[in-house]
C-alpha cells in the first residue's frame, strides 16, 4: 500500500512537473512552467524522503541564469535565486493522512461534545473569536464561512474550531484549527481535526494540514491527530524584489 493517496501524489506532481524539466538527478529536479501564477512563480517542495523539486517561470529562470548545460543542486539553485533578487517566503510543513491512518480514522467514532457548525452558530462563533488573540486568528485562518467548519465544546462554550476550504481547485481540503488558550492540552484540537478530516473524506476530499516550521505546538498537534509529514513547501515571497 502506498503511503499517501494517488490524489495527493498526482496533485504535487502536476504542480512541479507540468512543464519542461530543466535538470533532474536522484535528489533534485527543476522544471520550467510558463503557466505559473504570479504568486507561485517559483516553488520548492522537499518531500519527507529528502527529494527536492523546484519549478519556476521562464522569465525567472533566465534572470537566475539557469540553463540546461549546468549541473545543479538545491544549494546552487537557491544561491542563483538569491543573486537574482528572488526571495522565498519561508517553508511550511505539509501533512496528510497516510492510507493506513485514513482507514483508522474512517472507522473511528469520536467521543465528546463535537459537531459541525453552520451559519446558525454565528453568535457562538463570534464569542469564540472575541476570546482569541488577533495573532492566533490570523495564524489559524478559521472562518465560519468556509466550506466546512467543526467545533468542540466545553460546558456549552465553543473552545476549539477547525475550518476547511478546497485547495487550488483540487480534491484536497486545506484546514486551519484554533483552540482558545486556556483550553489547550485537553485534546479538543485533536478531536476537532479528526472530525473535520473524517467529514472531508466523506465528501471525497483529502485533508491537508499546513503549519510553519517553527510552530512546535502545531507540529505536535498534526502528529497527535494521526497525520504524517509529506514535505516542506515554499513559494516566492510577496516582498521579493525580482
Amino acid at each position: 500500500m502506498p503511503l499517501f493517496s494517488q490524489t495527493i501524489t498526482d496533485f504535487w506532481r502536476a504542480q512541479f512537473l507540468n512543464g519542461d524539466v530543466l535538470y533532474s538527478d536522484e535528489v533534485f529536479t527543476v522544471a520550467i512552467n510558463p503557466d505559473l501564477d504570479e504568486d507561485s512563480r517559483v516553488m520548492v517542495l522537499e518531500t519527507a524522503d529528502g527529494r527536492v523539486m523546484a519549478v519556476l517561470t521562464p522569465v525567472l529562470a533566465d534572470k537566475a541564469g539557469l540553463d540546461q548545460r549546468q549541473d545543479l543542486s538545491e544549494s546552487i539553485f537557491r544561491r542563483k535565486l538569491n543573486e537574482a533578487g528572488v526571495t522565498l517566503h519561508g517553508a511550511d510543513y505539509v501533512f496528510y493522512f497516510s492510507e493506513a491512518e485514513k482507514n483508522v480514522l474512517l472507522q473511528e467514532h469520536l467521543e465528546g461534545d463535537l459537531r459541525q457548525l453552520t451559519e446558525q452558530d454565528e453568535a457562538v462563533f463570534s464569542e469564540f473569536e472575541s476570546s482569541a488573540s488577533e495573532q492566533d486568528l490570523d495564524d489559524a485562518y478559521v472562518e465560519l464561512g468556509h466550506w466546512a467548519v467543526f467545533g468542540s465544546f466545553e460546558q456549552d462554550r465553543l473552545v476549539s474550531a477547525a475550518s476547511m476550504y478546497p485547495w487550488e481547485d483540487s480534491q484536497i481540503a486545506d484546514l486551519g484549527v484554533l483552540t482558545l488558550t486556556s483550553f489547550r492540552g485537553k485534546g479538543h484540537a485533536r478531536k476537532v481535526v479528526r472530525s473535520i478530516c473524517k467529514h472531508a473524506y466523506d465528501q471525497g476530499y483529502e485533508p491537508q494540514y499546513r503549519c510553519q516550521l517553527d510552530n512546535q505546538a502545531s507540529v505536535s498537534l498534526a502528529k497527535a491527530a494521526g497525520l504524517t509529514l509529506f514535505g516542506k513547501w515554499d513559494v516566492v515571497s510577496p516582498d521579493s524584489t525580482d
